[in-house]
């Protein structure tokens, strides 16, 4: 992945992130509350450093493009919408019925953003990009993500 875009390297983390929910639901079906557990706070760190990186990346180049200034506004609020499902879910008793009400409303959300943007808001994007924009962008995400994932590691 080392020549990989920001699409490519954006998308390859939202597979990620699907499968720790797939791990999730497994872990849930074998009522393995530690696995559980375990998987949610990897979770929980990989997408604040996902989140923190792309809007450090991709966001900040749609920000300064008014024909992408929105699809990016509105993707950042996203962001903090799930980063608010997140701190309510850590408020809440782990796995209880609260929780796990929660969790499931957050997922929908969560799930519902990475499609809104793998199906719209890259395309949109692509076009208004020149593949060296998208290639500079990756590598960029690709340095920035390892400092994020150590941040959100320290916070969590």
């Amino acid at each position: 992945m080392a020549d990989a875009n920001i699409f490519d390297r954006l998308k390859q983390d939202h597979d990620t992130h699907r499968q720790l929910f797939d791990k999730m639901a497994d872990a849930e079906r074998e009522k393995n509350e530690d696995r559980l557990e375990k998987l949610f706070e990897q979770f929980k760190v990989e997408v604040s450093a996902h989140a923190a990186a792309e809007e450090e990346t991709l966001y900040a180049t749609m920000l300064a493009r008014p024909d992408l200034r929105e699809d990016a506004q509105h993707s950042v609020s996203e962001h903090k919408e799930i980063d608010d499902y997140l701190e309510e879910l850590d408020a809440l008793k782990f796995n209880g019925e609260a929780w796990r009400k929660k969790f499931a409303e957050m997922k929908k959300r969560y799930l519902h953003h990475i499609e809104e943007e793998e199906e719209e808001m890259f395309p949109d994007a692509a076009k208004e990009l020149t593949a060296q924009d998208e290639d500079r962008l990756g590598k960029l995400f690709a340095k920035r993500k390892p400092a994020e994932l150590e941040r959100a590691q320290a916070e969590d």
